[in-house]
């Protein structure tokens, strides 16, 4: 759900379950006990101010905090820097790396090598990107899309510090474009809800 739609959200599930108590054991979740033995915990997707009533609620929803994406996929990648749900900087581009093949002997190797070098090169591409764009930032880094991508990505960029402020939350995209990215960043600061049985 997103942050700004948090508070109202927390209002009416008091309304149908009766008086809340508040739990905050660390900046990642908020538990909500209510009356009648409904219970929910709110899982934040940012680091932040540990929560434990309405007013830290609104004041941690409505936070404009600093989040950095980083989405890839084999069609296309996304990099950019956003304040809150606004996006400040970024830059977007599409390489094209070619699926498997059911060709077999010599085909099947050239087309692998093939794949590989196209990779390669959206890697390169990926990596000057996060260097301009995320270069004297500050926050998390979620990423999004192709795990394998992402994960050699990571290891180029080791002499960064991106790969220590990656966020455990992984974004599912599809192939990465400006209204992607932008939707990306609501979706990087949405909280997570668990509900129990009673609610």
């Amino acid at each position: 759900m997103p942050a700004a739609r948090l508070p109202g959200w927390v209002d009416r599930f008091a309304e149908r379950h009766g008086e809340l108590s508040w739990s905050a054991t660390d900046a990642s979740a908020t538990g909500l006990d209510a009356a009648d033995g409904a219970a929910a915990v709110l899982h934040w997707p940012l680091p932040g101010v540990p929560v434990g009533d309405l007013d830290g609620l609104a004041t941690r929803a409505g936070a404009a905090d600093s989040r950095n994406l980083v989405l890839v996929r084999r069609g296309g990648w996304a990099v950019g820097s956003a304040r809150g749900a606004e996006l400040v900087r970024s830059r977007c581009g599409t390489r094209y790396v070619q699926g498997k093949t059911k060709a077999g002997g010599w085909s099947q190797q050239r087309y692998a090598r093939r794949r590989a070098q196209q990779a390669d090169g959206l890697l390169e591409a990926v990596e000057a990107a996060v260097r301009e764009v995320l270069a004297g930032t500050s926050g998390p880094v979620v990423l999004g899309g192709d795990r394998a991508l992402l994960d050699r990505l990571l290891s180029s960029l080791g002499d960064t510090d991106v790969p220590s402020r990656v966020s455990p939350r992984r974004l599912d995209v599809p192939d990465p474009r400006l209204a992607v990215l932008r939707q990306a960043v609501v979706d990087a600061g949405a909280v997570e809800i668990d509900l129990n049985e009673l609610a």
